[in-house]
């Protein structure tokens, strides 16, 4: 879908304002590996399990300060801020010398992505310059801002795409550059993804990132939350500070396409034979055979048709596409775009969610989970219901976003997202 009039290039005035921070980063001779302290994102560990094996890899995983475990919310933001000051002490993280852009390279096998790392002037969504295409959840805002209010850093960055011209230009000339010089960490991590940090500080280098970046509109592609809460926070201290900046990630998409994958949902208190017979003659239903890969081939199949989804649960798949048109019209609200009315988290939501199961978004309800294998394996294990969803296009999310048409929350996953730990930035440094 392309809509005429838009366009990714803004004015100097009104772009994209990266500007140079002190990276607070791990020592790598006062921990067991660079790869033992990292994580993924806060959000991504849906797990008690991965949590506690995070927790165990190395007593200065990072994952200590993005997911402190204590009795309650005020106790683990203060254990987080105090785990952080003592690491900052003991020489555990350390801020390097000078401020700079940091170029990040993570790569899996035909898979490469390359970004720069840098505090971003933060705008509202109404600037068109970072464009969010998601809603958010209040209680998430509120969660991170208390943790980011008690540990005065960004623990990890925001992970926001651009499209550049695809050619080793402006920003992206520095990269291709700067990778063949010595990088100041390389590590590999446990799901097989190489990542290669360096540093740029170079004056005449940070104006070329920065002089291109200023003609940019970037889409927020992971890290919602993240933003919104940034720009809470902003709000609460007087200007100019270093809270009008927050950490990010930025990829050249038109360079370094990234992957766009699904998030799924797992309905805690709705069995699966409940979910299925409440959908007779608003959905056609068929049993798909397993194994989960075969479920999914099935669900791109019928997704290149239309809104499609893969129940699943009680060791089952049964694949649901082909909804009436009249209760389409009737459940999806008409003011907005053909491009969001038919997207299938709208339809899951509008129709599914709101009308037929009447389950409220709400976390004692609904979890939102980005690993197919584990929303299978809950639903199998705790008798709720798993609901598989095909990944949405990146030109419809941006198109959207560029409408100001936001999508409902958890609609997609891009990847690969940046590893939590690599390097931090302080707000007080």
């Amino acid at each position: 879908m392309n809509i005429a009039g838009h366009t990714d290039v803004m004015d100097a005035a009104g772009g994209l304002d990266l500007i140079p921070f002190r990276g607070l980063r791990y020592d790598p001779e006062r921990v067991g590996s660079l790869a033992a302290v990292t994580s993924p994102p806060y959000d991504v560990i849906v797990r008690p399990d991965g949590l506690l094996h995070l927790e165990s890899a190395d007593p200065h995983n990072i994952v200590r300060l993005i997911l402190p475990q204590a009795t309650t919310p005020a106790a683990r933001n203060r254990q987080a801020a105090d785990t952080l000051d003592a690491w900052r002490a003991d020489g555990i993280l350390t801020p390097d010398p000078a401020a700079g852009l940091y170029v990040y390279e993570q790569r899996d096998g035909d898979i490469l992505q390359r970004g720069i790392i840098g505090a971003l002037r933060l705008t509202e969504a109404a600037d068109g310059v970072v464009l969010p295409h998601e809603d958010v959840m209040p209680h998430l805002v509120e969660d991170r801002a208390a943790l980011m209010r008690a540990t005065a850093a960004n623990l990890e960055p925001l992970l926001l795409t651009y499209l550049g011209d695809g050619n080793a230009t402006g920003a992206t000339a520095v990269i291709e550059r700067t990778i063949h010089r010595a990088p100041l960490l390389s590590t590999t991590t446990e799901d097989g993804f190489s990542h290669r940090l360096w540093a740029v500080t170079d004056p005449a280098e940070l104006d070329q990132i920065r002089s291109d970046l200023a003609h940019q509109q970037a889409l927020i592609a992971d890290g919602h939350h993240r933003w919104a809460t940034n720009l809470r926070l902003r709000t609460e201290h007087p200007s100019p500070s270093p809270w009008d900046y927050g950490l990010v990630l930025l990829v050249d998409s038109a360079r370094y396409p990234l992957r766009v994958r699904a998030i799924h949902r797992y309905l805690r208190r709705l069995p699966l034979a409940e979910a299925l017979a409440s959908l007779d003659g608003a959905f056609r239903v068929r049993p798909v055979e397993g194994p989960l890969p075969h479920a999914l081939e099935a669900l791109a199949e019928a997704s290149a048709h239309g809104n499609a989804f893969v129940l699943a649960g009680d060791g089952a798949f049964h694949l649901v596409d082909r909804p009436s048109p009249e209760l389409l019209s009737r459940t999806i609200p008409a003011d907005k775009p053909e491009a969001w009315r038919s997207l299938d988290a709208t339809v899951l939501h509008a129709t599914l969610l709101d009308h037929i199961w009447k389950i409220p978004d709400a976390p004692e309800h609904i979890m939102y989970i980005h690993d197919t294998e584990a929303t299978v394996e809950k639903a199998d294990r705790d008798g709720g219901t798993a609901v598989l969803m095909h990944p949405v296009r990146e030109g419809v999310v941006r198109d959207l976003a560029r409408l100001g048409v936001t999508m409902p929350r958890k609609s997609t996953s891009f990847g690969p997202k940046p590893a939590t730990g690599l390097v931090l930035r302080s707000l007080t440094d």
